[in-house]
């Protein structure tokens, strides 16, 4: 224990002897967390735009299942986010080495993670009902 309370103290072995490695993987990191918040507005984009072309072109259950299919399009776009975020969350936890970051990861991986199967379901049920029409 008193090893990994000092390598919290030191900042870790990478810290101390690569601390260019330490900056590039932080900006790769942000990197990701940028890529991750251009998809998801890349995706709000198309979803605005399709459910904008629905209901100006479309009228009844074809509006609705035009409507469905940019869920499920957006649905795609939000769990590719999510995803993302993960990966650039687990860089910095890993370049932390701070006991309360890692609670901290394991946290938002647990709320993605839920976040991400509710979501999964919901697209799921939403493709099933576009098989059926």
């Amino acid at each position: 224990m008193e090893k990994l309370i000092e390598l919290e103290a030191e900042g870790g072995v990478l810290h101390g002897s690569l601390p260019w490695l330490i900056e590039l993987l932080e900006v790769i990191a942000e990197i990701i967390d940028i890529a991750a918040i251009l998809l998801l507005l890349v995706g709000a984009t198309r979803f605005i735009a399709g459910v904008i072309f629905a209901e100006i072109a479309r009228q009844g259950a074809d509006r609705v299942r035009r409507t469905n299919r940019e869920r499920i399009e957006l649905g795609r776009y939000i769990l590719a986010g999510l995803e993302l975020f993960i990966v650039s969350d687990v860089i910095h936890t890993a370049l932390s080495l701070k006991f309360s970051d890692l609670l901290f990861l394991f946290m938002l991986v647990i709320i993605r993670s839920i976040t991400s199967y509710f979501l999964d379901r919901e697209l799921g049920q939403l493709k099933q009902e576009l098989g059926n029409d």
